[in-house]
């Protein structure tokens, strides 16, 4: 566990140290409080949970209330990590102002640290103004799943040059309109380590390789418990839906077989107790 909760002059210096950062998604109180223990430098509370939290089929269902009641479930698990909450599809894309206001509402409700958001030059507005009414951005490019649908699908960007100068351009713009740190995801190991040189700001990925300044990864991802798919990207460190399952079904198999609850498991009539209560049960069990 870090010793104290980082802050945006820890993740500059961490980058000028060249120390890579540590950045995970998580939902729930559980979750939040084990990345703690575990000493993750940040948390995202993603638009993911749309997939791994409710079942949506992607991210562009999720709602403003449900990014708030995550967001303050986390807080509550991880109140010595810095915590990022993920704008969802429409709460940015309307206007600047509809834009500030739901990025406060993030801050007021669920006490998070910052924002993040999805999109390079084409919502510059919107990181300016929520960066101008002093709140923390961290800007979203590459593969961004709100808008994959105009992307083509949940495929890796930036792989010839024509798009690599595009994620260039919005690297830039992101940067320029105030954000404090930059998300890069599905995008060549190429590209990022020459976004990394040309923006000052740190650098995060996820499926962007490892010249960048630190990695996200989704949780449901890396603990094996999120099953519709697994990007190419995700390194698994352990199968706990295998161990959930099985877990489940030992469960069955004991209280089919009345195996449980065992004696161990339950509580008995005080001794003292055990007279009155055998006489009163005369009363109603002939």
């Amino acid at each position: 566990m870090a010793d104290k909760k980082l802050n945006l002059n820890d993740f500059y210096q961490m980058k000028q140290n060249g120390e890579k950062i540590t950045w995970i998604t998580a939902y729930d109180y559980p979750m939040a409080s084990f990345a703690q223990q575990a000493g993750i430098d940040m948390i995202l509370v993603g638009d993911s949970l749309g997939m791994l939290v409710y079942g949506y089929s992607g991210t562009v269902s999720v709602t403003m209330d449900e990014c708030i009641i995550h967001c303050k479930a986390v807080r509550r698990g991880a109140p010595d990590v810095f915590v990022v909450g993920d704008m969802p599809f429409g709460s940015y894309h309307t206007s600047d102002s509809d834009a500030v206001f739901n990025a406060v509402r993030f801050i007021k409700e669920a006490n998070v640290d910052a924002i993040k958001l999805e999109g390079g030059q084409r919502v510059a507005s919107k990181i300016k103004a929520i960066s101008d009414a002093g709140i923390v951005v961290i800007g979203h490019i590459g593969l961004t799943p709100q808008s994959s649908a105009a992307l083509g699908g949940f495929k890796a960007q930036g792989r010839t040059a024509e798009s690599a100068e595009a994620l260039i351009n919005d690297a830039i713009a992101v940067q320029n309109s105030g954000a404090k740190m930059l998300l890069v995801e599905a995008i060549p190991p190429e590209l990022a380590k020459a976004i990394k040189q040309i923006v000052n700001i740190p650098l995060l990925g996820i499926g962007a390789g490892a010249d960048v300044d630190g990695q996200v990864m989704i949780c449901g991802d890396i603990l094996g418990y999120f099953e519709a798919f697994t990007p190419k990207f995700v390194k698994k460190y352990a199968n706990l839906g295998e161990v959930i399952i099985k877990a489940i079904k030992d469960y069955i198999e004991d209280v089919k077989n009345v195996k449980f609850p065992a004696k161990e498991h339950t509580y008995s009539i005080l001794p003292e107790e055990k007279t009155k209560f055998d006489a009163m049960l005369k009363k109603y069990i002939k």
